[in-house]
């Protein structure tokens, strides 16, 4: 399938040229190459091999590891498209992204992974970490989704949710966000109590939107089957059977953290989602979410999935901008004395403590 050249350079042994031909399925060359050729173009930035393409023949040259990198990458794009899969540059970048950190995992099993699909449109992981984080909500019963703006942490807790709905494992779905911003303000905001409210939970009821059918939303917040509710007022009630999210948690106070994780009953299932640098408490107030991954980080059936930079799904600029901040940050903290845990104790699925 491969074969190499002679042309080795004298001053680097493992500089041989490497040239593999690949013979693409008759019906995969076109949706791999893309409109326009499209993601062609794509495959020749991320990768160092050179490409050539003839009808359905694919040529690499390079040195052995690009070559093979290439391969690898090329072959999880064909098992993409056999499995039905709209392969886009953007599939280019996550799988040759996903091969080239030297993960064990296929691409493919993580792109290809189908959590709800509604008018044509499915959602499903985008990164490892996305796909590592929908497996601990079916694996444990309380999980903890953190990570910056924009790794789909809230978006794919709300999809998982609306699946165990409609699959009948539980009965109905709680959706929740403190109100923190509003503070001493929401009285200055117009309307009724709901009305003022509102703003702080319409991410919650964007997401459903996206989901579910729009006109049967209102019909099932009104049997209770869906409840979006600001947090004080999940204070004195069990929940049953029920999937449970609460977003934007890093606002919320150790004490609100507790009364909400204690809501928990028989057959439910929390997602706590936040992000530990964005908190708006007032005041010297310790943020509940960090409180509890130093409180819970060790008890069963609890999991905290990280995510990071790398897994923002929205436009590249948010992963750089992600990263630039995190970089002020620790050299902030470098310069005051204080030091970053999180980086010394290194990265991992158990959670990062700050």
């Amino acid at each position: 399938m491969s074969e190499s050249d002679d042309t080795r350079d004298p001053g680097n042994a493992e500089r041989t040229t490497v040239r593999s031909n690949l013979d693409l399925p008759p019906d995969a060359a076109a949706p791999l190459l893309g409109a326009a050729d499209e993601n062609l173009v794509a495959l020749e930035r991320v990768l160092d091999a050179d490409i050539h393409v003839r009808g359905n023949s694919v040529t690499l040259t390079g040195t052995s590891a690009d070559v093979a990198l290439a391969e690898r990458v090329i072959g999880e794009l064909v098992t993409l498209v056999g499995r039905g899969q709209r392969v886009t540059p953007d599939t280019v970048r996550r799988t040759s992204g996903m091969l080239t950190q030297g993960l064990s995992d296929s691409p493919a099993d993580v792109l290809s992974l189908d959590i709800l699909s509604r008018r044509g449109k499915t959602i499903r992981p985008k990164t490892l970490n996305q796909k590592r984080y929908v497996d601990a909500i079916d694996a444990n019963t309380i999980v903890f989704g953190i990570g910056p703006a924009g790794t789909g942490k809230t978006y794919l807790a709300m999809a998982k949710a609306v699946q165990a709905l409609q699959t009948k494992q539980v009965t109905r779905i709680i959706l929740t966000r403190p109100a923190v911003e509003a503070g001493e303000r929401l009285g200055f905001l117009p309307g009724t109590l709901h009305e003022k409210i509102d703003p702080y939970l319409r991410p919650l009821h964007d997401a459903l939107h996206d989901m579910m059918d729009p006109e049967s939303i209102p019909k099932l917040m009104q049997a209770g089957v869906i409840e979006v509710a600001p947090l004080a007022y999940m204070r004195g009630r069990t929940l049953n059977d029920a999937f449970i999210i609460l977003d934007e948690a890093q606002n919320t106070t150790a004490e609100q953290m507790k009364m909400f994780l204690t809501r928990l009953g028989f057959g439910s299932k929390i997602v706590v989602t936040g992000d530990v640098t964005q908190v708006d408490l007032p005041g010297d107030a310790r943020s509940g979410l960090r409180a509890a991954t130093e409180i819970l980080d060790d008890i069963d059936g609890i999991h905290f999935a990280l995510l990071d930079s790398s897994d923002v799904v929205r436009h590249k600029l948010v992963s750089d901008i992600v990263d630039a901040y995190g970089r002020y940050e620790a050299e902030r903290s470098s310069d005051v004395g204080i030091g970053n845990r999180a980086q010394r104790r290194g990265t991992g699925h158990r959670v990062q403590r700050r």
